[in-house]
């Protein structure tokens, strides 16, 4: 055992992974270590220099260090000087000194620049991080009919800075997590000190540190590893491209989490109604924000029920149908071989292929494939007698209703959903549509994120937080945050139409 116990150091030593190795005198020994380190990357790019009478040399990654910004703020004022004190020197803004050779090598991961000298036990690190983003837009996932028209980007610094405008309160708090032991992408977990609950930040902060995986590309990653039951299809964790719905949140006493090289926040807890809320909702008069989500959550039924609907109907239950209809219904489904079921699954699936070769092709292209493919296939199969003409009215019916909802994880799960209740209503009818409903609402009421009823304020119920839920009544109603995440502060402001107490006071 001590022979493989010190085979194993000595590869610990050899590779610097396992212990911290201090920076040698030799300045050929430091470059070789960190070249190792690397593996002889080609990107690695170095220049001699030389300073206060020593040979020096600047180690940088080009593929991530801003090469313009190492000549300007290193290179020219040290060659301009020639001596004094590097730090005050080099016009870059962080700069600091590492001992340890493996920091100084994971630096220069993180983009840094970095200055060796011959015999000085230490190194000069010089943030110079490359930054290529691109400008601030509407994001395209979520269409902004008024109001804010910029979006999230890739760049972490962009996103945090879209927040804070929005937002300049000193309550903001700021966590910063790196995630991935491959990739260490660095993410930013966002919240308010004066409302946010400290269970909910303290459950975020466990979670994060508990993931143990080599790669994180997206949020999509954190999603899946943090929520609380990944094998639901209903999404737990809310996905947003928007700065002001992500403040909206914020302001709610919720926790929001964003991740350098994508454009999208990640929102904790949630409920189900969260999804089919938008921003949207409150640049409208109260009125017609109210018929507009009432709309969205009657799309939520129809996109999952109504093929099942259809089949149990023409299946099993005719007579549910007014006499007038009946034979309208029966002539056209005698013309088709093939049982109801079938007929759905071949409309559904065409309708998903269509929708996914429009995703995937070039945006001129994938619209006229989605309409011209929609008109031409749908067409084609009735009159050849493959689908009855009311099979294309609800599978019409049922794609408009699943693009109503304005989350994508959630459209995604009640496209899902229909298959499964079509197979029950082709075995049962209507008894197996009730017990497929069933199912699912029993499901939603176990769910939960991040400790938060997924059916709040429904189950349980809170009649105060109804308020905003299925209808969105007048501001001035909505002077209590909701009680779903728990804040540290239910009530705002007193009166929100102060003018109106004034007024009477003043009487």
């Amino acid at each position: 055992m001590s022979f493989f116990r010190k085979l194993f150091q000595n590869n610990q030593q050899k590779t610097g992974q396992g212990n911290e190795i201090e920076v040698f005198p030799s300045l050929q020994k430091n470059i070789a270590y960190i070249q190792q380190w690397l593996f002889y990357t080609d990107d690695l790019k170095w220049r001699n220099i030389r300073f206060n009478g020593r040979d020096g040399v600047i180690l940088y990654l080009e593929s991530v260090a801003d090469t313009k910004e190492i000549q300007a703020g290193v290179i020219k004022p040290i060659e301009q000087a020639k001596e004094g004190n590097i730090t005050e020197i080099i016009t870059a803004v962080d700069v600091k000194y590492e001992r340890k050779l493996n920091a100084i090598s994971q630096s220069l991961l993180q983009g840094s620049a970095v200055l060796l000298f011959d015999g000085i036990g230490e190194a000069c690190l010089v943030q110079v991080v490359a930054s290529y983003h691109r400008d601030v837009k509407e994001p395209d996932n979520e269409g902004v009919v008024r109001g804010a028209h910029g979006g999230f980007i890739e760049n972490l610094s962009v996103n945090l800075f879209l927040v804070r405008n929005r937002l300049e309160s000193q309550n903001l708090v700021v966590r910063y997590y790196q995630l991935g032991d491959a990739t260490k992408t660095k993410v930013a977990v966002l919240y308010m000190q004066d409302l946010a609950n400290p269970d909910l930040v303290k459950e975020v902060d466990h979670r994060l540190r508990s993931i143990s995986i080599d790669t994180i590309i997206s949020p999509g990653y954190i999603a899946e590893l943090t929520e609380n039951n990944p094998y639901s299809p209903f999404p737990q964790i809310l996905f947003t491209e928007r700065p002001d719905r992500t403040v909206a949140h914020l302001m709610e006493g919720r926790v929001a989490i964003l991740a350098e090289g994508d454009p999208t926040a990640l929102i904790v807890p949630v409920t189900l109604f969260a999804f089919y809320q938008t921003p949207d909702d409150f640049h409208s008069r109260w009125i017609v924000g109210s018929f507009i989500r009432v709309i969205r959550l009657a799309s939520f039924l129809i996109a999952f029920q109504l093929p099942a609907f259809y089949i149990a109907v023409v299946s099993f239950h005719a007579e549910v149908l007014p006499a007038n209809l009946i034979d309208t219904v029966k002539s056209s489904v005698e013309r088709v071989p093939f049982p109801p079921i079938l007929e759905a699954l071949v409309m559904e699936l065409t309708l998903e292929l269509i929708r996914e070769a429009g995703i995937r092709l070039p945006s001129r292209v994938g619209q006229t494939i989605g309409i011209v493919g929609g008109l031409v296939i749908g067409d084609a199969v009735v009159r050849t007698g493959l689908v009855s003409y009311p099979m294309v009215i609800v599978v019409s019916l049922t794609a408009i209703s699943s693009f109503v909802v304005p989350s994508y994880e959630m459209s995604s799960a009640v496209r899902f959903l229909r298959f499964p209740l079509m197979a029950m209503a082709a075995l049962f009818g209507f008894v197996g549509i009730v017990f497929g409903l069933l199912f699912i609402m029993i499901h939603l009421s176990k769910l939960e994120s991040f400790g938060t009823a997924y059916l709040a304020p429904f189950i349980p119920l809170r009649i105060k937080d109804l308020k905003d839920t299925f209808v969105r009544l007048p501001i001035w109603f909505l002077n209590q945050r909701p009680h779903d995440p728990h804040p540290k502060r239910l009530n705002q402001e007193r009166y929100s139409r102060g003018w109106e107490h004034d007024d009477q006071g003043e009487e």
